[in-house]
């Protein structure tokens, strides 16, 4: 049997790192990609799978980079991104660099968008993307995180019909303990996450693991198009 072939970009750390390890469990080849070269050897050694497990240094807002990662992995049969970029994410609309705002809508949208144009999937495999709960719970300060998420789910829908029978979906997280909260809220962190888990429905923040899971029940089920699944612990709801 073939075994699958998937493209984790942003594989390198938080909830791409966790899918690598996850699909790695299995039987699937998988290439880790992203912009820190010192992050994917990190994530190799963690791995340790070096007879299934590629790695690929990209900047997923580089279109050259984007098409040079796509002709070297040839067809796949599952491609994710996670990529996130959260510096300079967040401040009050009066102070928001216009620099970072574009960031921010090159790493969640453009990003994905490069992807798909470029990437080969197999006619029965799939695009998954990462939404978040920005788009549903937007606070002062996210207006480009909010903006971001919101247009990448519109992208979803638009690539299903485009690139159908490819299947094209996001996966929308709550909050995440990940390493990118050591950007957001430095030294705050597990305050920050702690008082968020009590108001939480599911009692606790998620672990990338949970988005993993996520993830994979996407990538397996071939029923599943144009669908944004929500793993959020219920925030959305609160």
């Amino acid at each position: 049997m073939t075994r699958s072939r998937i493209l984790i970009v942003g594989g390198g750390s938080g909830m791409g790192l966790a899918l690598a390890e996850l699909l790695l469990r299995g039987d699937a080849e998988v290439t880790i990609a992203g912009r820190s070269a010192d992050r994917l050897a990190a994530a190799a050694r963690r791995l340790d799978a070096p007879d299934r497990l590629r790695t690929h240094p990209v900047d997923v807002t580089d279109e050259a980079q984007v098409r040079r990662l796509a002709g070297e992995c040839g067809q796949l049969d599952h491609v994710v991104v996670t990529a996130a970029d959260a510096a300079g994410a967040y401040a009050p609309l009066a102070e928001f660099d216009l620099d970072a705002a574009r960031s921010v809508l090159g790493t969640k949208v453009l990003g994905p968008w490069l992807v798909a144009k470029h990437v080969t999937v197999a006619p029965t495999g799939s695009l998954t993307f990462t939404s978040g709960i920005a788009a549903y719970r937007p606070a002062p300060g996210g207006s480009m995180m909010a903006t971001a998420n919101g247009a990448l789910e519109s992208l979803v829908r638009a690539l299903a019909l485009e690139l159908a029978p490819v299947r094209v979906n996001a996966v929308s997280p709550g909050w995440v303990d990940t390493p990118i909260w050591e950007t957001l809220a430095g030294e705050a962190r597990q305050a920050r996450l702690a008082a968020m888990a009590q108001r939480l429905p599911g009692g606790r923040v998620g672990d990338p693991a949970d988005i993993a899971r996520a993830f994979v029940a996407v990538l397996e089920n071939s029923f599943i198009t144009g669908t944004v699944l929500h793993v959020d612990g219920g925030h959305r709801l609160v």
